[in-house]
């Protein structure tokens, strides 16, 4: 199990993620190329948390 520090950091990364992507999906739109690989970059960050509580 990984320390609750790490896990503190990746809910940052999440956070961080999160709000980078609304910013291009109202600055670029939703189907942006690069709105959809901060999209799928966010996805990866939920899913290695995911992991980690199970």
């Amino acid at each position: 199990m990984k320390s609750k520090f790490y896990k503190h950091v990746l809910k940052l990364l999440i956070e961080m993620k999160r709000k980078d992507m609304y910013k291009k999906a109202n600055n670029l739109g939703f189907t942006h190329p690069e709105t959809v690989n901060c999209s799928q970059e966010l996805d990866a960050l939920l899913n290695i948390y995911s992991l980690q509580a199970a």
